[in-house]
């Protein structure tokens, strides 16, 4: 049976980032490109980039249970067959949902249930370092998604800012949407430098 690998999970995401960030340097250096183009250019990147990171994360999450379910026993506190395949540790994660997660607290409570709590993964997304790039990545993932007043509030409090027109306007700013990407980028290589497998 094929194992899966959190280093080619990790690898992956860091390069499909990088094609992220070459569209939207693409779109905004484009000739005729309008302010609202831009703002729809950033919109998109962001829930793409959500998307991405969402497939690493559960990626990384079967990947721990394909290769050693005896650690998810341990944290289930029941004994699961040592040889699960990757679609069986795809629903015990997902059961007939699918997976997602509400910032970096959502995110830990998803990592806790796959993994004890000194574990190295877990170890990495409780690093400070990621805090506001996974608070923002989520929230501004949402507003651009679903442009409600709930999104809204949320983007505002995840950025600390006081207004926002939309997710896109924020992230075009400053090398924001950039940041995000180094950031989450670097938690992935750290997910790659640690990962056995």
């Amino acid at each position: 049976m094929k194992k899966k690998s959190l280093k080619l999970a990790a690898k992956t995401f860091v390069e499909n980032v990088d094609k992220i960030a070459e569209f939207t340097q693409r779109c905004v250096g484009a000739v005729s490109i309008t302010k609202e183009d831009k703002i729809w250019c950033y919109d998109l990147a962001i829930i793409r980039l959500y998307r991405e990171f969402e497939e690493l994360i559960l990626s990384c999450l079967v990947a721990m249970i394909n290769n050693d379910a005896a650690t998810f026993s341990e944290v289930k506190q029941r004994t699961f067959p040592k040889h699960l395949n990757v679609e069986v540790c795809e629903y015990l994660i997902c059961g007939d949902g699918y997976f997602d997660f509400a910032g970096r607290e959502g995110l830990l409570k998803q990592v806790s249930r796959v993994v004890p709590d000194q574990h190295w993964l877990r170890t990495i997304v409780r690093d400070t370092a990621y805090t506001d790039s996974l608070n923002q990545l989520s929230a501004l993932r949402n507003f651009a998604a679903h442009d409600s007043a709930v999104s809204k509030k949320s983007a505002l409090k995840a950025t600390g800012s006081k207004k926002m027109s939309s997710s896109g306007s924020w992230l075009q700013k400053d090398g924001r949407f950039d940041t995000i990407c180094e950031c989450l980028k670097k938690m992935s290589q750290k997910i790659e430098a640690g990962a056995a497998y």
